[in-house]
């Protein structure tokens, strides 16, 4: 499977963010997907997530040399700010996430064989999500997207607000779960992104540009990322 991306472009204004973004995404890998600050990254995923609209351009999934439209059960979004419901406890949440995605989910488990899965602690699986840290809110974002299986996994930033423990479990947890689907790590740390990632893109003036890996863990490599950064003014 493949998530094909054509010609998707993105203004603001007189800014133009997204410029003709063509690219190939592989299932079985995790890309890695940096940029500095303000380069698009969010705004990309938003365009495909089609939470804002893209100015022009497509986007599909190819199986078997034929392609399909991205239903919303296909794509799962882990944003960098966790939006969870707040007045619910971790379980009521997860118990309505499950029921309300029963015909859906695959190999169903039970809520605390999930949060034994995320490595959630029995003493908070009753506490209300507003009282969570904001590492433990993105856990359950990551959970349910875990659960839902979709074949493309758009993750923003996700590990940043993770103690050096949790995001390492993360991490492995990702790895794990990269057969089957498209994931695309979005990140301005390059040696998480080169320590976790199969592929690193590059979103530069626009566009998304493939660093080949020809050396990966030589400095060379970090310095040909690092020299485009720097040209689109990345510190």
């Amino acid at each position: 499977m493949n998530f094909v991306i054509e010609h998707l472009s993105k203004r603001f204004e007189d800014k133009e963010v997204l410029r003709d973004i063509g690219f190939t995404f592989e299932s079985g890998k995790i890309y890695g997907l940096l940029g500095r600050n303000g380069a698009g990254k969010t705004t990309l995923f938003n365009c495909l997530n089609r939470d804002i609209r893209a100015d022009g351009g497509s986007f599909w999934l190819e199986e078997n040399g034929n392609r399909r439209e991205i239903a919303a059960d296909d794509l799962g979004y882990v944003l960098s700010t966790p939006t969870v419901p707040e007045f619910l406890t971790g379980r009521e949440f997860l118990k309505f996430f499950l029921e309300i995605n029963e015909k859906s989910i695959r190999d169903p488990k039970s809520i605390d064989d999930y949060f034994d899965y995320m490595s959630i602690e029995p003493d908070d699986r009753d506490k209300l999500l507003k009282d969570y840290s904001h590492g433990m809110k993105n856990k359950m974002q990551m959970l349910v997207n875990i659960i839902a299986q979709p074949n493309v996994l758009l993750l923003d930033e996700p590990l940043t607000s993770l103690d050096v423990v949790v995001a390492e479990e993360m991490k492995q947890l990702l790895r794990t779960l990269k057969q089957g689907r498209v994931t695309i790590f979005s990140t301005h740390i390059m040696d998480l992104a080169l320590d976790l990632c199969d592929e690193i893109v590059l979103l530069n003036h626009g566009e998304l540009e493939r660093v080949e890996r020809s050396n990966p863990d030589g400095r060379e490599f970090k310095e040909k990322i690092l020299a485009a950064l720097r040209e689109e003014g990345y510190e």
